[in-house]
């Protein structure tokens, strides 16, 4: 399991090296699907290791509101700043919360068409400020979150 965290975790300081300096915006959501998409390795990769971390139970391991949830990695250094969270979402609304820095999504379908906040399989880019309440629809999800300094902030 230490093995499987490590390799997750240097595949997404990969991701984070090319994105962090970044503003969060249209943007760098297009950069993102155009150049880590669903159609390239890092996507694959990605979604194979948050599957295979779900499946193992070192991801979404805490339950609550419909969701699995949880925090994998909190903000350092070494994924420039950035958290990661990972949520198991299956036709469900989660909790509204603003994004103070912004959030970047990765949408990973694994049952059904499912679609986050509407969006299919791939990248999704908040910018600072912005506020949802995350809803999968159509079927099943796993959604990668990177919150920058892992600030959001659970208004309902």
């Amino acid at each position: 399991m230490a093995q499987a965290q490590s390799k997750f975790k240097t595949r997404l300081a990969a991701v984070t090296a090319q994105i962090h300096n970044r503003p969060l915006n249209s943007a760098l959501d297009e950069w993102l699907n155009a150049n880590l998409g669903t159609d390239t390795p890092t996507y694959r990769e990605l979604k194979q290791s948050c599957e295979e971390g779900v499946a193992q139970g070192w991801l979404c391991k805490y339950e609550g509101g419909g969701l699995r949830y949880g925090r994998i990695f909190k903000p350092s250094e070494d994924l420039h700043g950035f958290s990661i969270d990972v949520v198991d979402m299956q036709n469900v609304a989660g909790p509204h919360h603003v994004h103070p820095q912004g959030e970047i999504d990765l949408i990973m379908p694994i049952e059904g068409d499912a679609k986050f906040d509407g969006r299919p399989a791939g990248w999704l880019v908040c910018p600072p400020g912005s506020a949802h309440r995350p809803t999968v629809t159509q079927g099943r999800a796993l959604v990668l979150y990177l919150l920058p300094k892992g600030e959001i902030e659970f208004t309902q």
